[in-house]
């Protein structure tokens, strides 16, 4: 039986739609971007789907389901068409330790390094110490990704392969690097945590991975970014 394409409604460079491409670039699943602008998804038509207004949001028209927030559309999405467990863990305690990295990266890393992403960026009165606390929730949360790397002798955060866990925080990781580099406090960063560094680069190296980072590159770096 043929899938027919979901559509995800993203944006150029928001983290948080492109991490969605992973997966559906894992999965093997066809879709469709609708792009907006950030302004866009007050509109009407958009609230209609979206209440909260935010991006993304899929349309699965193999189900019927419209669905938003992040966290929920990757645990959907493996929960519906990962059978084989490519991506997902089926066993116990594996499928609820996934779980947790999923809950900690749309809790701890997201929130953070976005908010550190609006002061440095965008915030139109520059506060130091706004900046200052959430650039440290980066290292923060990175010093937690790299002492449970270190503690698992796979490499990954939960078993002996890459899942949705590890998948869902490339985007966000992306976007810190880039700002904190901007913030001339790089220095350091790689030796500081090997194996979150290490960890990165392997992900990078999938095919899927490739894919969606170059097309987020290429629309941040259209926009200025």
């Amino acid at each position: 039986m043929s899938i027919q394409s979901i559509e995800l409604w993203g944006h150029w460079g928001a983290p948080n739609p492109w991490k969605v491409c992973m997966i559906l670039e894992e999965l093997q699943l066809p879709y469709k971007i609708h792009y907006k602008e950030f302004t866009d998804t007050k509109t009407e038509d958009y609230l209609e789907i979206n209440p909260n207004g935010r991006l993304p949001t899929i349309k699965d028209p193999n189900s019927g389901l419209t669905l938003w927030e992040s966290g929920a559309i990757i645990q959907y999405l493996v929960d519906r068409y990962d059978t084989e467990g490519k991506i997902s863990c089926k066993s116990f305690p594996e499928k609820y330790l996934t779980q947790q990295w999923l809950a900690f990266q749309i809790s701890g890393q997201g929130p953070y390094f976005g908010q550190a992403t609006w002061f440095a960026r965008f915030h139109a009165e520059k506060i130091p110490s706004a900046i200052d606390r959430y650039v440290n929730e980066i290292f923060r949360v990175t010093g937690v990704l790299d002492k449970a790397l270190k503690a698992n002798s796979t490499g990954w955060l939960v078993g002996d392969k890459v899942t949705y866990a590890d998948l869902s925080f490339i985007t966000w990781s992306s976007v810190a690097e880039g700002l904190v580099k901007q913030l001339g406090k790089w220095e350091g960063f790689e030796e500081r945590f090997p194996t979150y560094t290490g960890w990165l680069a392997a992900m990078r190296r999938l095919d899927s991975v490739k894919k969606v980072e170059e097309q987020m590159a290429k629309g941040r770096a259209a926009n200025g970014l």
